[in-house]
């Protein structure tokens, strides 16, 4: 019989969870331990673990001399990418890209819909109980048919978010690293994205992003947080949006510089914004974009969802499936492109 393979949870999941974790296979023995610190979990736990599944507790390298596979609960892993055991030869590092898609997706549309639709001017009027004249001079509304919108990083978010875009019967633009391979090869769940990548009208390399910035009505933004995106939407970026054009940033706080972004916003030169990041979190309160009427904040909840961890374990079982098997892990950690 082949030996168990000793997965470690280190997050709260429900009993319902752990069940579908374990039934994966007889091999998987798993144990839970709700940690926030490695030291919270004792050095003969660690030295059995193969898997680990995580937030942010990370074991130092001599600790976990079994260690093979580190699954982290969210996408985003800027936080870790210098940790010594992600650098340690023969572990597999995976992300959970593609678990927040939908919710995400469903987050850019409702902020593509508001801007376009003026609900922060609707709010203001409310709150002050005023009908407004000259509404249709006011609530002209900038309708997604017909629009252009250009998702800024085509991976499993900006694909949902051009799934949703058809039925609105937009056109959709996309900035992809290699645009040579316009397929997903990343986990997808069924019915979602854009595995083939034939649901957007055009993509374009990073280096085009102004070419097509200058086409679009709406920009969407769904990069991860890299060396490379940092600063990426800088001021010779935001100077290139077409006029009257609305941004919706779901990304990373770091990719839109905000002292470029305000003034275009001020002047109206850039219509309006829906921002879920920002570079210092939370925003301080004495931020302009407090109290700017054509923009709308939320503090970042765009991937929130109650049904996120059964997602994640959904996610978890498929690549458990795969380790077994010996089969590529889905979202294998690049430590070269940093995601």
């Amino acid at each position: 019989m082949d030996d168990p393979i000793e997965v470690l949870i280190t997050l709260a999941f429900t009993d319902e969870l752990i069940k579908e974790i374990s039934d994966v296979s007889p091999r998987i023995e798993v144990e839970k331990i709700v940690a926030r610190k490695a030291n919270e979990i004792s050095d003969e736990v660690w030295k059995r673990v193969e898997v680990l599944y995580t937030n942010r507790v990370l074991p130092k390298p001599e600790l976990a001399p079994r260690l093979r596979w580190i699954q982290f609960h969210w996408a985003g892993l800027d936080h870790a990418l210098e940790d010594p055991i992600l650098l340690r030869e023969g572990i597999s590092v995976t992300s959970m890209s593609g678990a927040s898609a939908s919710q995400m997706a469903e987050h850019a549309m409702m902020m593509l819909l508001a801007l376009g639709h003026h609900l922060p001017d609707a709010f203001a009027h409310q709150k002050r109980a005023d009908w407004p004249s000259g509404r249709w001079e006011l609530f002209n509304p900038h309708e997604l048919r017909g629009s252009t919108v250009g998702i800024i990083g085509y991976g499993s978010i900006g694909r949902q978010i051009a799934r949703v875009l058809q039925t609105f019967g937009a056109m959709v633009l996309a900035t992809k690293r290699d645009i040579r391979h316009p397929e997903d090869t990343g986990y997808t769940l069924e019915g979602l994205g854009d595995p083939d990548g034939d649901l957007v009208n055009r993509l374009y390399p990073p280096q085009a992003l102004c070419s097509m910035l200058k086409e679009c009505d709406f920009v969407v933004v769904t990069l991860p947080h890299t060396t490379a995106t940092r600063g990426l939407l800088g001021a010779e970026e935001l100077a290139a949006f077409k006029p009257g054009a609305y941004l919706v940033d779901i990304s990373r706080g770091e990719i839109v510089d905000h002292n470029a972004l305000i003034p275009l916003l001020r002047e109206h030169k850039i219509a309006g914004a829906a921002l879920d990041v920002y570079p210092v979190e939370p925003l301080p309160a004495d931020s302009p974009l407090w109290k700017l009427p054509n923009v709308i904040l939320t503090p970042h909840i765009a991937g929130f969802s109650p049904h996120y961890d059964s997602r994640a374990v959904e996610l978890f079982a498929q690549n458990l499936h795969r380790y077994l098997e010996e089969l590529p892990l889905y979202n294998r950690l690049d430590l070269t492109l940093e995601y």
